[in-house]
Protein backbone atom coordinates (compact mmCIF):
# COMPACT_ATOMS: atom_id res chain seq x y z
CA UNK A 1 0.00 0.00 0.00
CA UNK A 2 1.44 3.35 -1.09
CA UNK A 3 1.70 6.36 1.18
CA UNK A 4 -0.89 8.26 -0.85
CA UNK A 5 -3.44 5.44 -0.50
CA UNK A 6 -2.80 5.18 3.23
CA UNK A 7 -3.16 8.92 3.64
CA UNK A 8 -6.43 8.89 1.67
CA UNK A 9 -7.84 6.05 3.79
CA UNK A 10 -6.84 7.86 6.99
CA UNK A 11 -8.48 11.06 5.73
CA UNK A 12 -11.71 9.16 5.01
CA UNK A 13 -11.72 7.67 8.52
CA UNK A 14 -11.14 11.09 10.11
CA UNK A 15 -13.86 12.61 7.92
CA UNK A 16 -16.30 9.87 8.92
CA UNK A 17 -15.58 10.35 12.63
CA UNK A 18 -15.97 14.11 12.27
CA UNK A 19 -19.30 13.69 10.46
CA UNK A 20 -20.54 11.39 13.23
CA UNK A 21 -19.56 13.87 15.94
CA UNK A 22 -21.33 16.64 14.02
CA UNK A 23 -24.34 14.52 13.04
CA UNK A 24 -26.84 16.83 14.75
CA UNK A 25 -25.39 19.87 13.01
CA UNK A 26 -25.55 18.07 9.66
CA UNK A 27 -29.10 16.96 10.42
CA UNK A 28 -30.17 20.55 11.13
CA UNK A 29 -28.43 21.69 7.94
CA UNK A 30 -30.15 19.04 5.82
CA UNK A 31 -33.52 19.89 7.38
CA UNK A 32 -32.89 23.53 6.46
CA UNK A 33 -32.09 22.49 2.88
CA UNK A 34 -35.35 20.52 2.66
CA UNK A 35 -37.36 23.46 4.00
CA UNK A 36 -35.49 25.87 1.70
CA UNK A 37 -36.44 23.74 -1.31
CA UNK A 38 -40.06 23.82 -0.13
CA UNK A 39 -39.85 27.63 -0.03
CA UNK A 40 -38.01 27.81 -3.34
CA UNK A 41 -40.69 26.02 -5.38
CA UNK A 42 -43.36 28.76 -4.92
CA UNK A 43 -40.67 31.44 -5.35
CA UNK A 44 -39.77 30.09 -8.79
CA UNK A 45 -43.45 29.93 -9.77
CA UNK A 46 -43.98 33.53 -8.67
CA UNK A 47 -40.93 34.80 -10.54
CA UNK A 48 -42.06 33.09 -13.75
CA UNK A 49 -45.38 34.93 -13.68
CA UNK A 50 -44.47 38.22 -12.00
CA UNK A 51 -41.45 40.53 -12.40
CA UNK A 52 -40.28 40.07 -8.81
CA UNK A 53 -36.84 39.83 -7.29
CA UNK A 54 -36.06 36.81 -5.14
CA UNK A 55 -36.18 38.69 -1.79
CA UNK A 56 -39.51 40.28 -2.71
CA UNK A 57 -40.93 36.92 -3.84
CA UNK A 58 -39.77 35.31 -0.59
CA UNK A 59 -41.39 38.08 1.49
CA UNK A 60 -44.62 37.71 -0.50
CA UNK A 61 -44.61 33.95 0.03
CA UNK A 62 -44.03 34.29 3.77
CA UNK A 63 -46.83 36.85 4.03
CA UNK A 64 -49.23 34.57 2.14
CA UNK A 65 -48.25 31.62 4.33
CA UNK A 66 -48.76 33.73 7.46
CA UNK A 67 -52.20 34.91 6.30
CA UNK A 68 -53.31 31.42 5.28
CA UNK A 69 -51.96 30.00 8.54
CA UNK A 70 -53.80 32.67 10.54
CA UNK A 71 -57.07 31.96 8.71
CA UNK A 72 -56.76 28.22 9.19
CA UNK A 73 -55.78 28.73 12.80
CA UNK A 74 -58.75 30.97 13.50
CA UNK A 75 -61.11 28.48 11.86
CA UNK A 76 -59.73 25.17 13.10
CA UNK A 77 -57.63 25.88 16.19
CA UNK A 78 -60.49 26.44 18.67
CA UNK A 79 -62.12 23.15 17.74
CA UNK A 80 -58.75 21.34 17.71
CA UNK A 81 -57.89 22.69 21.19
CA UNK A 82 -61.30 21.65 22.46
CA UNK A 83 -60.85 18.17 21.06
CA UNK A 84 -57.35 17.94 22.56
CA UNK A 85 -58.82 18.82 25.96
CA UNK A 86 -61.47 16.12 25.55
CA UNK A 87 -58.80 13.64 24.48
CA UNK A 88 -56.69 14.47 27.55
CA UNK A 89 -59.64 13.48 29.75
CA UNK A 90 -60.24 10.31 27.76
CA UNK A 91 -56.70 8.92 27.74
CA UNK A 92 -56.69 7.99 31.46
CA UNK A 93 -59.87 5.99 30.84
CA UNK A 94 -58.27 3.87 28.12
CA UNK A 95 -56.61 1.30 30.46
CA UNK A 96 -59.89 0.78 32.32
CA UNK A 97 -61.76 0.38 29.05
CA UNK A 98 -59.23 -2.16 27.79
CA UNK A 99 -59.33 -3.94 31.14
CA UNK A 100 -63.10 -4.22 30.90
CA UNK A 101 -62.85 -5.67 27.41
CA UNK A 102 -60.01 -8.03 28.21
CA UNK A 103 -61.58 -9.06 31.50
CA UNK A 104 -63.82 -11.38 29.56
CA UNK A 105 -60.75 -13.52 28.77
CA UNK A 106 -59.88 -15.59 31.87
CA UNK A 107 -56.36 -16.34 30.65
CA UNK A 108 -55.42 -12.66 30.92
CA UNK A 109 -56.45 -12.29 34.57
CA UNK A 110 -53.11 -13.63 35.90
CA UNK A 111 -51.18 -11.29 33.60
CA UNK A 112 -53.21 -8.36 34.91
CA UNK A 113 -52.34 -9.28 38.51
CA UNK A 114 -48.64 -9.50 37.65
CA UNK A 115 -48.68 -6.07 36.00
CA UNK A 116 -50.52 -4.55 38.95
CA UNK A 117 -48.05 -6.10 41.41
CA UNK A 118 -45.08 -4.80 39.41
CA UNK A 119 -46.23 -1.17 39.65
CA UNK A 120 -44.46 -0.48 42.95
CA UNK A 121 -43.15 2.88 44.13
CA UNK A 122 -39.54 1.86 43.56
CA UNK A 123 -40.28 1.15 39.92
CA UNK A 124 -42.31 4.30 39.43
CA UNK A 125 -39.63 6.60 40.87
CA UNK A 126 -37.56 6.80 37.64
CA UNK A 127 -40.67 8.13 35.89
CA UNK A 128 -39.95 11.66 37.13
CA UNK A 129 -36.46 11.69 35.64
CA UNK A 130 -37.83 10.30 32.38
CA UNK A 131 -40.39 13.12 32.23
CA UNK A 132 -37.65 15.68 32.85
CA UNK A 133 -35.61 14.12 30.07
CA UNK A 134 -38.60 14.30 27.76
CA UNK A 135 -39.09 17.98 28.58
CA UNK A 136 -35.42 18.68 27.88
CA UNK A 137 -35.65 16.82 24.59
CA UNK A 138 -38.74 18.82 23.60
CA UNK A 139 -36.93 22.10 24.34
CA UNK A 140 -33.92 20.94 22.32
CA UNK A 141 -36.17 19.98 19.40
CA UNK A 142 -37.83 23.41 19.53
CA UNK A 143 -34.45 25.14 19.29
CA UNK A 144 -33.47 22.89 16.39
CA UNK A 145 -36.71 23.69 14.55
CA UNK A 146 -36.10 27.43 14.98
CA UNK A 147 -32.56 27.04 13.64
CA UNK A 148 -33.84 25.03 10.68
CA UNK A 149 -36.42 27.72 9.88
CA UNK A 150 -33.84 30.53 10.10
CA UNK A 151 -31.29 28.68 7.95
CA UNK A 152 -33.99 27.77 5.42
CA UNK A 153 -34.98 31.43 4.97
CA UNK A 154 -31.33 32.40 4.51
CA UNK A 155 -30.78 29.61 1.97
CA UNK A 156 -33.94 30.48 0.04
CA UNK A 157 -32.96 34.15 0.04
CA UNK A 158 -29.70 33.57 -1.87
CA UNK A 159 -29.29 29.99 -3.13
CA UNK A 160 -26.83 30.92 -5.87
CA UNK A 161 -24.14 32.01 -3.43
CA UNK A 162 -24.43 28.79 -1.46
CA UNK A 163 -24.27 26.75 -4.67
CA UNK A 164 -21.10 28.59 -5.72
CA UNK A 165 -19.62 27.87 -2.29
CA UNK A 166 -20.29 24.16 -2.75
CA UNK A 167 -18.92 24.22 -6.31
CA UNK A 168 -15.73 25.87 -5.09
CA UNK A 169 -15.08 22.87 -2.83
CA UNK A 170 -15.10 20.44 -5.79
CA UNK A 171 -12.38 19.85 -8.42
CA UNK A 172 -12.57 22.17 -11.43
CA UNK A 173 -13.06 19.37 -13.97
CA UNK A 174 -16.11 18.01 -12.08
CA UNK A 175 -17.86 21.32 -11.33
CA UNK A 176 -20.23 21.21 -14.34
CA UNK A 177 -21.32 17.72 -13.33
CA UNK A 178 -21.84 18.79 -9.70
CA UNK A 179 -24.00 21.68 -10.87
CA UNK A 180 -26.17 19.26 -12.85
CA UNK A 181 -26.40 16.95 -9.82
CA UNK A 182 -27.52 19.81 -7.55
CA UNK A 183 -30.20 20.79 -10.06
CA UNK A 184 -31.50 17.22 -10.32
CA UNK A 185 -31.49 16.75 -6.53
CA UNK A 186 -33.40 19.98 -6.10
CA UNK A 187 -35.96 18.94 -8.74
CA UNK A 188 -36.45 15.49 -7.18
CA UNK A 189 -36.72 16.89 -3.65
CA UNK A 190 -39.14 19.62 -4.73
CA UNK A 191 -41.30 17.09 -6.56
CA UNK A 192 -41.34 14.80 -3.52
CA UNK A 193 -42.34 17.65 -1.20
CA UNK A 194 -45.11 18.83 -3.55
CA UNK A 195 -46.45 15.29 -4.00
CA UNK A 196 -46.42 14.50 -0.29
CA UNK A 197 -48.11 17.81 0.56
CA UNK A 198 -50.95 17.13 -1.88
CA UNK A 199 -51.21 13.58 -0.55
CA UNK A 200 -51.43 14.86 3.04
CA UNK A 201 -54.19 17.32 2.11
CA UNK A 202 -56.21 14.56 0.42
CA UNK A 203 -55.71 12.24 3.41
CA UNK A 204 -56.83 14.99 5.79
CA UNK A 205 -60.04 15.74 3.88
CA UNK A 206 -60.87 12.07 3.25
CA UNK A 207 -60.19 11.06 6.87
CA UNK A 208 -62.20 13.98 8.23
CA UNK A 209 -65.15 13.20 5.96
CA UNK A 210 -65.00 9.45 6.64
CA UNK A 211 -64.77 9.78 10.42
CA UNK A 212 -67.55 12.35 10.41
CA UNK A 213 -69.79 10.02 8.39
CA UNK A 214 -69.07 7.26 10.90
CA UNK A 215 -69.95 9.73 13.68
CA UNK A 216 -66.61 9.22 15.41
CA UNK A 217 -65.89 11.95 18.00
CA UNK A 218 -62.78 14.14 17.63
CA UNK A 219 -62.83 13.59 13.86
CA UNK A 220 -60.96 16.82 13.08
CA UNK A 221 -58.10 16.08 15.49
CA UNK A 222 -57.76 12.49 14.26
CA UNK A 223 -57.76 13.61 10.60
CA UNK A 224 -55.10 16.23 11.33
CA UNK A 225 -52.84 13.63 12.98
CA UNK A 226 -53.34 11.27 10.02
CA UNK A 227 -52.38 14.04 7.58
CA UNK A 228 -49.24 15.05 9.48
CA UNK A 229 -48.04 11.45 9.78
CA UNK A 230 -48.45 11.00 6.02
CA UNK A 231 -44.99 12.59 5.73
CA UNK A 232 -43.62 9.50 7.51
CA UNK A 233 -44.70 6.78 5.04
CA UNK A 234 -45.01 3.11 6.02
CA UNK A 235 -44.72 3.84 9.76
CA UNK A 236 -46.69 7.08 10.07
CA UNK A 237 -50.09 6.03 8.63
CA UNK A 238 -50.07 2.86 10.73
CA UNK A 239 -49.34 4.83 13.90
CA UNK A 240 -51.95 7.45 12.98
CA UNK A 241 -54.64 4.75 12.88
CA UNK A 242 -54.25 4.13 16.62
CA UNK A 243 -55.71 7.51 17.65
CA UNK A 244 -59.12 7.26 15.89
CA UNK A 245 -59.39 3.61 16.92
CA UNK A 246 -58.77 4.53 20.57
CA UNK A 247 -61.32 7.36 20.40
CA UNK A 248 -63.88 5.05 18.79
CA UNK A 249 -63.25 2.48 21.53
CA UNK A 250 -63.60 5.00 24.36
CA UNK A 251 -66.64 6.88 23.11
CA UNK A 252 -68.17 4.22 20.95
CA UNK A 253 -67.99 0.46 20.85
CA UNK A 254 -65.73 -2.32 19.55
CA UNK A 255 -67.87 -2.40 16.41
CA UNK A 256 -67.22 1.30 15.85
CA UNK A 257 -63.49 0.67 16.34
CA UNK A 258 -63.57 -2.00 13.64
CA UNK A 259 -65.35 0.41 11.29
CA UNK A 260 -62.64 3.00 11.87
CA UNK A 261 -59.93 0.39 11.28
CA UNK A 262 -61.57 -0.62 8.01
CA UNK A 263 -61.85 3.03 6.91
CA UNK A 264 -58.20 3.73 7.70
CA UNK A 265 -57.16 0.52 5.94
CA UNK A 266 -58.93 1.60 2.75
CA UNK A 267 -57.59 5.17 2.90
CA UNK A 268 -54.06 4.07 3.77
CA UNK A 269 -53.84 1.57 0.90
CA UNK A 270 -55.38 4.04 -1.55
CA UNK A 271 -52.85 6.68 -0.53
CA UNK A 272 -49.90 4.29 -0.58
CA UNK A 273 -50.60 2.38 -3.81
CA UNK A 274 -52.65 4.84 -5.92
CA UNK A 275 -52.38 8.48 -4.86
CA UNK A 276 -48.72 8.79 -3.85
CA UNK A 277 -47.31 6.77 -6.82
CA UNK A 278 -49.43 8.89 -9.18
CA UNK A 279 -48.22 12.17 -7.66
CA UNK A 280 -44.57 11.08 -7.56
CA UNK A 281 -44.45 9.20 -10.87
CA UNK A 282 -42.67 12.06 -12.67
CA UNK A 283 -40.22 12.98 -9.93
CA UNK A 284 -39.07 10.07 -7.78
CA UNK A 285 -40.06 6.47 -7.27
CA UNK A 286 -38.96 5.01 -3.93
CA UNK A 287 -39.13 1.30 -3.26
CA UNK A 288 -41.10 0.55 -0.06
CA UNK A 289 -38.30 -1.65 1.24
CA UNK A 290 -35.69 1.09 0.76
CA UNK A 291 -37.96 3.68 2.41
CA UNK A 292 -38.69 1.42 5.39
CA UNK A 293 -35.03 0.46 5.93
CA UNK A 294 -33.97 4.11 5.74
CA UNK A 295 -36.55 5.10 8.35
CA UNK A 296 -35.56 2.25 10.66
CA UNK A 297 -31.83 2.95 10.38
CA UNK A 298 -31.99 6.73 10.76
CA UNK A 299 -34.64 6.42 13.46
CA UNK A 300 -32.39 4.10 15.45
CA UNK A 301 -29.33 6.32 14.96
CA UNK A 302 -30.83 9.81 15.26
CA UNK A 303 -34.24 9.33 16.86
CA UNK A 304 -37.36 11.18 15.74
CA UNK A 305 -35.53 13.87 13.65
CA UNK A 306 -33.76 11.13 11.70
CA UNK A 307 -37.07 9.35 11.16
CA UNK A 308 -38.70 12.51 9.79
CA UNK A 309 -35.80 13.35 7.45
CA UNK A 310 -35.15 9.79 6.31
CA UNK A 311 -37.18 9.93 3.09
CA UNK A 312 -35.89 13.32 1.86
CA UNK A 313 -32.37 12.01 2.42
CA UNK A 314 -33.18 8.83 0.48
CA UNK A 315 -34.59 10.94 -2.38
CA UNK A 316 -31.30 12.84 -2.63
CA UNK A 317 -29.16 9.71 -2.26
CA UNK A 318 -31.17 7.92 -4.93
CA UNK A 319 -30.46 10.69 -7.43
CA UNK A 320 -26.76 10.74 -6.51
CA UNK A 321 -26.44 6.95 -6.79
CA UNK A 322 -28.27 6.90 -10.12
CA UNK A 323 -26.18 9.65 -11.65
CA UNK A 324 -22.76 9.09 -10.06
CA UNK A 325 -22.57 5.39 -9.24
CA UNK A 326 -24.55 4.09 -12.22
CA UNK A 327 -23.97 6.61 -15.04
CA UNK A 328 -20.50 7.95 -14.18
CA UNK A 329 -18.89 4.76 -12.86
CA UNK A 330 -20.74 1.57 -13.75
CA UNK A 331 -21.82 2.56 -17.26
CA UNK A 332 -18.24 3.61 -18.12
CA UNK A 333 -16.54 0.60 -16.55
CA UNK A 334 -13.96 -0.90 -18.88
CA UNK A 335 -12.19 -4.24 -18.81
CA UNK A 336 -8.58 -4.32 -19.90
CA UNK A 337 -8.76 -0.84 -21.40
CA UNK A 338 -11.62 -1.79 -23.78
CA UNK A 339 -15.37 -1.67 -23.50
CA UNK A 340 -16.78 -4.97 -22.27
CA UNK A 341 -18.39 -7.07 -24.99
CA UNK A 342 -21.68 -8.80 -24.21
CA UNK A 343 -21.59 -12.55 -24.36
Amino acid sequence: MSGRTLLGALALVVLGLLAWELRWVLLVLFGAVVLAVALDVPICLLRRRLPLSRPLALILELVVLAVVGWLLTSLLLPEVLQQIEVLSHLIPQLPARLQALLGQVPQLHQLELQLAGGATWDRLQPLGSQLLGFAGGAANSTVQMLLIALLAVLLALDPRSHQRLLLAATPAFYRPRVQVLMSECREALGGWLAGMTLSAVVVFLASWAGLALLQVPLALLCALVCALLTFVPTIGPTAATLLPMAVALLLGSPAKMLQVALLRLVLQNTEAFVLTPFLLSRTVNLLPTVALMAQLCLGALLGLPGLLLALPLVVVLQVLCQEVLVHDIMDRWQLGGRDPQPR
